[in-house]
């Protein structure tokens, strides 16, 4: 008799909705306390966890990790060898691209003023800039880019997108990152979706936000380190830049940090994947690779090693 395929999850609500499944095993393990018996051939980690968390994986016999994060930084360092990684690509760009929208919407209408002003009954209908026809540059061109050029588009917005490395597609050009500093003082919009490396840390440093036009909108829903803070803050700080973060550097961002205070900032504390949307998403991924690894087949969204 063929041996199941052991699955170790880290909550009960993502055993309820996977079980039962034919040649599957499932048990339950969030990394803390001392591991399952015998070999682990996929497990998931909890959500928004430590990359330190998976030293907890060293003796353990595992064979693929999924990973409900797009991200991986910081995995590398203590993923033991011979355990295979794989992000959640596809389970966080409609939750991800769906917020990135929501803030550039807010930012560009006023609404956190409104929301202020309805505290003192203030009524202040001035003009506030649309988000039709606005130029927007997506620097970062993954399915989180990808995912917000779908739902800026129906906005009559003029999207600019940039990659590593530039090529064509069928919407035309898809800039290379060494055009930068050309395009970024053509955009009144700035979306960074880019993942954190030694390439893109602090990718947005001063002479990034120089380059932004006067008024300019920067979103960042990348990682908090993909922007220098300090730098940030001057520029928005002194108004002549404003920003929609979903991310911060340090994270979480402590009470008494001045950004949460500047006048033309909006912050929403790392949310980008937390929605309802998340959820089902991740059964699919997941079911998707117990059946692969159950038919013998490689696993989809391996990043490492």
């Amino acid at each position: 008799m063929t041996a199941p395929l052991r699955v170790c999850l880290p909550a009960q609500n993502l055993l309820d909705a996977l079980t039962p499944i034919d040649g599957v095993e499932f048990v339950l393990w969030d990394l803390d306390g001392p591991a399952p018996e015998g070999r682990l051939d996929l497990l998931v980690p909890g959500y928004m966890g430590k990359p330190s968390a998976l030293a907890a994986l060293e003796g353990v016999d595992v064979g693929l990790v999924q990973s409900q994060s797009i991200g991986y930084d910081g995995v590398a360092a203590v993923l033991p060898d011979g355990v295979t990684f794989a992000n959640a690509a596809g389970v966080h760009e409609t939750s991800t691209a769906e917020l990135a929208v929501g803030m550039m919407v807010a930012s560009q209408r006023g609404i956190p003023d409104f929301v202020r002003n309805q505290d003192t009954g203030t009524w202040d209908n001035s003009p506030r800039p649309s988000l039709a026809d606005r130029r927007v540059l997506l620097v970062g061109y993954g399915g989180v880019g990808k995912a917000i050029e779908a739902r800026l588009l129906p906005f009559e917005t003029d999207v600019t997108r940039m990659a590593s490395r530039a090529r064509e597609d069928e919407r035309g050009t898809i800039f290379g990152i060494d055009s930068l500093y050309e395009q970024l003082p053509l955009h009144e919009i700035v979306v960074v979706s880019v993942p954190l490396g030694e390439q893109t840390q602090q990718l947005v440093d001063a002479k990034f936000l120089a380059a932004m036009p006067d008024g300019a909108l920067l979103v960042n829903v990348a990682r908090g380190p993909v922007a220098d803070t300090d730098a940030l803050l001057a520029e928005t700080s002194s108004g002549r830049l404003r920003a929609a973060l979903d991310v911060t550097d340090p994270e979480p961002l402590p009470a008494d940090h001045p950004l949460w205070t500047v006048p033309g900032v909006l912050i929403t504390p790392h949310v980008g994947g937390a929605s309802s949307a998340m959820f089902p998403r991740m059964v699919r991924l997941l079911r998707k690779q117990i059946g692969l690894l159950l038919e013998g087949k490689d696993p989809v969204n391996v990043v490492l090693p």
